[in-house]
């Protein structure tokens, strides 16, 4: 048996028969989890159906001792579990055949060991649930080495998700295909890495149109390109949240806003997959009214630990413009009377 490492992805595959085909009504959206040997610079897919159990597939981002989740049903199985001597020893996963194409959630039979002064127990569990039962316990997962023999692919680099992402997932050519930090905050490369996004109007039309944005000078600037725009849009970067999640972060940006601008100021918000529970998107914002002279301001926000995105920017409602230089994303510094 080879143990392997949990990777969820945010990545969701249409819906896809045996062949490949796409039929959408035949098997539901499913979600990829990459099962990595790391020892062996290689891994395999495992595609889980994203409808249904939703709870179940967010476990598998979460730390096993994550306090937000201490109260979960799962984590409480897990304590009553350990209560009455018995441990989660091991999770393995196997294929109901030899010759199946790939490892899905109907192709795959998952069991969970059960340990206890009397010997090992085995039950057999869904994909789902023995994951997310291996991720909070701090269980091993094992796969066979004939399985990983057979349908694990090599992986060079340390980014176990790069060979299994389409292309059209990935970041544009020539960038990571994974971004953890903010890139070209001094606008020296004009916009990359930062895009126009915009609203909608309350007739369902796009109000990106009625807005642009340019980068000159270590700064770029958002305007209205229209004397009543539609709608709002946003100058904003996105860069995943995983080196951030349970931090405090502090936005900030140095701040120039026409006098007669509409509602301008800076943006932060956290994004969660729409399958997560509860709120699935934070919108944090700082209006400020027109000054023309370059200005610092500020927004702090608590990271959860379950966001997966991270955007920051500035952002216009109405006629005018505001530009923004030297932008900056950090985690706060603590107070100084907090132990």
């Amino acid at each position: 048996m080879t143990t392997v490492r949990i990777v969820p992805a945010r990545y969701i595959r249409p819906a896809r028969a045996p062949d490949g085909s796409d039929v959408p009504d035949w098997w539901p959206h499913q979600r990829l989890i990459v099962l990595a040997d790391d020892a062996g610079h290689r891994a395999v897919p495992l595609w889980l159906r994203v409808w249904g159990d939703k709870e179940l597939l967010s476990r598998l981002g979460w730390p096993a001792a994550d306090a937000e989740m201490a109260s979960g049903l799962l984590e409480t199985a897990v304590r009553l579990l350990r209560a009455a001597g018995t441990e989660v020893s091991a999770v393995e996963i196997e294929p109901v055949s030899d010759d199946v194409p790939e490892l899905r959630g109907d192709t795959v039979t998952v069991r969970a060991e059960l340990a206890t002064a009397t010997g090992t127990r085995p039950f057999t569990v869904s994909a789902k649930y023995g994951l997310a039962l291996a991720a909070v316990a701090g269980t091993p997962v094992r796969v066979a080495g004939t399985v990983m023999d057979r349908l694990a692919v090599s992986v060079p680099g340390d980014d176990m998700l790069a060979p299994f992402l389409p292309p059209a997932y990935a970041w544009p050519p020539g960038r990571p295909a994974r971004r953890f930090e903010p890139q070209n905050m001094a606008f020296t490369r004009g916009l990359d890495y930062w895009e126009l996004a915009g609203s909608f109007s309350a007739d369902g039309q796009p109000a990106g149109p009625d807005y642009s944005c340019t980068a000159a000078d270590q700064s770029a600037v958002l305007a209205a390109a229209v004397p009543e725009p539609a709608g709002t849009a946003a100058l904003v970067q996105a860069i995943y949240a995983d080196d951030y999640r349970g931090a405090t972060v502090t936005f900030s940006g140095e701040i120039r806003v026409d006098p007669f601008a509409g509602q301008a100021g800076l943006r932060l918000e956290i994004l969660r997959q729409w399958w997560r529970l509860g709120r699935p998107r934070e919108d944090h914002g700082l209006t400020i009214a027109g000054r023309r002279a370059w200005t610092r301001y500020e927004i702090t926000a608590r990271i959860p630990a379950d966001a997966d995105l991270i955007r920051f920017g500035i952002a216009l409602t109405g006629p005018g413009r505001i530009a923004l230089q030297n932008p900056d994303l950090r985690i706060a510094e603590p107070d100084a009377g907090t132990p």
